[in-house]
């Protein structure tokens, strides 16, 4: 992946954050996020950790489409989790940059 397509990405998953942080406003009949997110952080992380068994049977499996959408999943719900615990995608990464 080229330096330009890591940067696109990256700028895509700051964007999906701010859709969240907005989402996580809204009234939850009128969004699947802001409904999540106000059945509190447990119901979250429970919905973080389905997704990421789907993700790894579906590894397992080597069904290379329901990994990436799995895959996709986990993202979001991940992106979710840390905008109900209070944590930015940028801290994350910076934990990330501090361990290379």
């Amino acid at each position: 992946m080229s330096q330009s397509s890591n940067s696109a990405s990256a700028d895509f998953l700051l964007e999906l954050e701010a859709v969240i942080r907005s989402r996580a406003e809204a009234a939850p009949q009128e969004s699947y996020t802001a409904r999540l997110l106000s059945e509190g952080i447990q119901r979250v992380a429970q919905k973080f950790g389905e997704e990421a068994v789907e993700l790894a049977l579906a590894a397992a499996s080597g069904q290379s489409a329901d990994v990436r959408a799995e895959a996709a999943d986990v993202i979001y719900h991940l992106l979710v989790l840390l905008q109900g615990s209070g944590v930015s995608l940028a801290e994350v990464l910076e934990e990330l940059r501090s361990r290379r």
